[in-house]
């Protein structure tokens, strides 16, 4: 993050700036850095966090991405669009290899969406929408029932 405040992640969508360093999609710097060689043509990173450049030379290990828990990350502070800085209510963050401990792995080529399946929400959004407007009625025709019960009497 611009300032050098160390902030952390999960968008895992990383690309490579024009000066060859690895960076997140709003730019900021990957820690620990990692330069990527001029003239590569492809970018990998294992599950163990090993990063990958394919150069006409061959494949060249350029580095090796970490991962960072925390106690409670429901206690991070959200800083930007993707960014979280750790808080008292976070904890301090543990930083491990992708695979050890804690840690989970990382999936090259994945990006983390959503679990909620937006046309199925949208098709139970109508179903209570129409059991709402059916509760309603019947709640019309009771009160119109009560009144003619009502004038009747009177």
């Amino acid at each position: 993050i611009p300032g050098g405040t160390t902030a952390y992640t999960r968008a895992g969508n990383l690309t490579v700036d024009a000066a060859g360093q690895l960076v997140t999609d709003d730019g900021s710097l990957v820690s620990p850095a990692i330069t990527v060689p001029t003239g590569t043509t492809d970018v990998t990173v294992g599950a163990d966090g090993t990063v990958t450049a394919t150069t006409p030379t061959g494949p060249v290990e350029v580095g090796t991405l970490t991962l960072t828990t925390f106690r409670n990350p429901q206690g991070l502070a959200r800083i930007g669009r993707t960014a979280f800085v750790e808080t008292a209510a976070s904890g301090p963050g543990t930083v491990s290899a992708p695979g050890t401990g804690t840690a989970g792995t990382i999936q090259s080529g994945f990006l983390e969406n959503s679990n909620v399946q937006v046309a199925t929400e949208l098709v139970n959004l109508i179903i209570a929408q129409r059991a709402f407007s059916a509760n309603t009625q019947a709640f019309t025709v009771s009160d119109r029932t009560v009144e003619a019960t009502t004038a009747l009497i009177t």
